[in-house]
């Protein structure tokens, strides 16, 4: 595995993945996460630190932060259970400025609103925060909701994308 850290807005980034030929900037991502996230990445014994490497991410995530791009182009290294790339992939199809309830989600994968904490529980699993958008996933209600790197966060996310909150 490489990795790299970024500086952003939100604070120190570290970006892990895995070196491909396919992928834009030769580099698919395997984590995106803060070095305070619950469940986030940590560097371990082995990896290689090479900035260059991320250097097409690193620029998305650089517009994304000015406002410049709302839809990433990046490859990811395939992880998790299948229920929850479906949750996960489901995420992605959430537009920029927008937000969805969990049952809303469940809703979308054609299960039951018993899902949502089911699809909860998968989106607090993913590896790839900012770029994978759990954060236009809020409660029934509009309210915030959990988020890995911590709802002050989130709300930023949601504020940078214009994004008006019900709660």
């Amino acid at each position: 595995m490489i990795y790299t850290t970024l500086d952003s807005p939100l604070g120190g980034l570290l970006m892990v993945g895995e070196r491909m030929a396919a992928a834009p900037g030769g580099t698919a991502l395997a984590s995106l996460s803060f070095p305070d996230q619950r469940g986030g990445a940590t560097v371990r014994p082995g990896w290689v630190r090479d900035e260059g490497a991320f250097t097409a991410i690193a620029d998305q995530l650089a517009a994304y932060f000015a406002g410049t791009l709302n839809r990433f182009d990046i490859r990811y290294v395939p992880s998790g259970s299948g229920f929850q790339r479906r949750v996960w992939a489901t995420l992605d199809g959430i537009a920029y400025g927008t937000t969805v309830s969990y049952g809303e989600v469940a809703a979308r994968l054609g299960e039951p609103p018993s899902a949502a904490r089911a699809v909860g529980a998968a989106i607090g699993a993913n590896p790839l925060l900012v770029v994978r958008p759990c954060h236009r996933v809020v409660g029934a209600n509009g309210a915030l909701t959990g988020y890995a790197g911590g709802l002050r966060r989130k709300r930023m996310l949601l504020a940078l994308e214009g994004t008006t909150l019900a709660v």
